[in-house]
């Protein structure tokens, strides 16, 4: 007599067990592949240069912006000499989406005059060391609505050395400066002295919080895309490879620069 094996069918819940599974795999490999395509655009052609632009800094003259440029008609100029290497919505790490510019003058720390970009009131927190914010009443591109720039890394590696302009001690409330008005110089001043930045001016466009305070700026939700207020391509999803430039006529404001500059 013959006998025909049973088929064994999956337990209901192994099956789940295993179409969870598989899901999970699904997901996690897309999560890493947006990850690395993420942190893929922070190494672009752009940023492999970052060692070449610190040791022939001559070469980049053409991507190098100065203060007080301004690219037609910008509401903004911009605020220091140097090169935009960090975009908005770059991303340094899984999960990071950079709500500023990150501009680089390949200079030494405590060297490079950094300048308001519109007037607006400063303030400058108790603990503040390296930052300041400027609160901006009304929005040249809506008017009416407010909003802030926010400047930092204006420090030395350690915190030990603030870069931040005398004229603005911490607790520094609402004080009105004008556009052009010295703010301080570049530091590279992290807020983890055993993890600087690299020398750089970090500066954001920061939503109101609708009661007349600014909101968290490390949160690219509370922060606008600065590109229309420089008239730069600042966007790292629609410029994740070049040097941002003007493509209008450049202009340059009527400020009072540091000798140099």
């Amino acid at each position: 007599m013959s006998f025909k094996p049973i088929p064994l069918k999956p337990h209901p819940n192994r099956r789940n067990l295993i179409v969870a599974l598989l899901a999970l795999a699904i997901g996690l490999g897309a999560l890493g592949a947006y990850g690395y395509w993420r942190l893929g655009r922070s190494r672009s052609a752009r940023w492999l240069l970052f060692a070449d632009y610190h040791r022939n800094p001559d070469k980049y003259a053409d991507v190098v912006l100065k203060p007080g440029a301004r690219c037609g008609d910008a509401p903004f100029a911009f605020p220091i000499e140097g090169a935009i290497f960090g975009l908005w919505d770059q991303s340094y790490r899984i999960g990071h989406h950079h709500a500023g510019l990150d501009i680089f003058p390949g200079t030494e720390p405590g060297v490079t005059p950094i300048y308001a970009v519109y007037p607006g009131y400063l303030t400058r927190e108790a603990n503040w060391v390296s930052t300041v914010i400027l609160r901006i009443p009304s929005d040249p591109l809506v008017p009416g609505r407010q909003i802030w720039t926010y400047y930092t890394h204006m420090a030395s590696a350690d915190g030990l050395e603030s870069f931040v302009s005398e004229a603005f001690p911490p607790g520094t409330t609402e004080v009105f400066v004008e556009a052009g008005t010295l703010l301080g110089y570049v530091g590279n001043y992290s807020g983890n002295p055993d993890n600087p930045t690299g020398l750089h001016l970090h500066i954001s466009v920061v939503k109101d919080d609708g009661q007349g305070y600014f909101l968290n700026e490390l949160d690219i939700e509370n922060t606008y895309d600065p590109s229309p207020y420089f008239n730069l391509n600042v966007n790292d999803n629609s410029n994740p490879g070049e040097f941002p430039r003007c493509e209008k006529t450049v202009t340059y404001a009527d400020w009072n620069l540091e000798a140099g500059e």
